[in-house]
């Protein structure tokens, strides 16, 4: 193996046990004014078709992420508990996966109990269409549709910063909690 290979690979190392390392936060989180979101046409494992307009009046969190990427796989439980949190409340939580074979969307899917839907993106089209470089990538669409928040990397859902800008959108919208 050449020198320059072998520095490019202990760096590539480096970084992915860095990306497992680091906490989750939303210290990234990026508040927008309001922006139209692209269209999403995607569908489940059952072959059932999702848009947008099918969540027309909720708070959206659309998330972009892989079963190969860790930090997608150590937010995907903190997803669950924002669910159960919200329940009864207008939040809708997609998971989309982005340029996977199903098979390994649903060996990962095996080991975990999701309520909320998960997508598929096996051409990427969406991806592309939303210009997601980065896995995880999450937005935050308001009651009307329109992007508020992006974030690019994990976080805890359930609880500060993120946490926080979901229920700001939903009191923005009249939906605040019981």
């Amino acid at each position: 193996m050449s020198m320059k290979l072998s520095v490019a690979v202990s760096q590539g190392v480096a970084m992915l046990a860095l990306a497992w390392l680091m906490p989750l936060s939303a210290a990234g989180l990026e508040s927008r004014p309001a922006q139209p979101a692209p269209a999403l046409q995607a569908k489940d494992f059952a072959g059932r078709s999702h848009t947008l307009a099918d969540y027309r009046g909720q708070v959206v969190l659309l998330n972009f992420w892989a079963s190969w990427c860790p930090p997608c796989r150590r937010e995907m439980p903190s997803m669950e508990r924002l669910r159960l949190r919200m329940a009864g409340r207008p939040l809708v939580i997609l998971a989309l996966d982005s340029v996977e074979p199903v098979e390994d969307v649903q060996e990962f899917l095996a080991t975990m109990k999701l309520g909320f839907p998960v997508l598929l993106d096996p051409a990427g089209d969406n991806t592309r269409r939303w210009k997601v470089y980065a896995l995880p990538t999450t937005f935050l669409l308001d009651s009307s549709g329109r992007i508020r928040h992006v974030l690019k990397g994990g976080a805890e859902w359930d609880e500060g910063e993120a946490l926080e800008a979901i229920e700001g959108l939903l009191r923005e919208a009249g939906m605040e909690g019981p």
